[in-house]
């Protein structure tokens, strides 16, 4: 019994650390919510500040792997890193910030805020919901769940609406947004969904 007891707490506190993770990674992720903002206040510096941030980044990941750590960042990393990621350059954060900027020059402001939204709530609030509610896996995704896609679905049809305030192109972009996310792309969903999302809505809105 006693040694049910401790496994179940191992299990547990493994668990819990996923969990914390999760949540420390997708907040950093939900943070970009706040881009479109500084997009509409100075549209040049910010695309400047992003480029500025997506080479800073990939240099500290480079020194990193040299076993140089850069103060705060490197910490930041480590905390919000993946199992996968371990050794590795962490893509995650580039593909973020390249799938920002990306969305940002190809599409007007409207469906490019659409798109980056959906990067923001849509696949971030994801991964959260399936962690805390995914019990149902669906085929073929790698590892990604029914509660995870309702809530990708939820959260970008709330977000694209707000923007939009069309029923119509809120749902087109949110079964879309839902399909890519559901594809097993790990980190490269980053670049696709603020991408194709703020296509799809430049087409329907204009």
């Amino acid at each position: 019994m006693r040694l049910f007891c401790t496994y179940a707490g191992a299990l547990w506190r493994k668990y819990l650390n996923s969990l914390y993770k999760e949540f420390f990674r997708k907040s950093i992720h939900m943070c970009t919510a706040f881009v479109p903002l500084l997009l509409y206040w100075n549209y040049g510096l910010t695309l400047v500040l992003l480029a500025l941030a997506a080479a800073g980044y990939s240099i500290t990941q480079l020194l990193s792997l040299r076993g140089i750590d850069v103060p705060v960042i490197s910490l930041v990393t480590d905390i919000a890193a993946r199992k996968r990621d371990n050794g590795r350059f962490v893509l995650g954060p580039l593909t973020l910030v390249l799938g920002i900027i990306s969305a940002a020059i190809l599409w007007p402001l409207q469906p490019a805020t659409i798109g980056i939204l959906a990067l923001a709530f849509g696949d971030g609030l994801a991964s959260l919901g399936g962690k805390l509610f995914g019990r149902l896996h669906i085929p073929f995704t790698g590892g990604k769940t029914c509660a995870g896609s309702l809530t990708c679905f939820v959260a970008i049809f709330i977000s694209c609406f707000a923007i939009c305030r069309c029923t119509k192109v809120a749902l087109i972009v949110a079964v879309c947004g839902m399909v890519i996310e559901m594809l097993p792309l790990k980190d490269f969903d980053n670049l696709l969904i603020p991408v194709l999302l703020g296509g799809v809505a430049h087409m329907f809105i204009l």
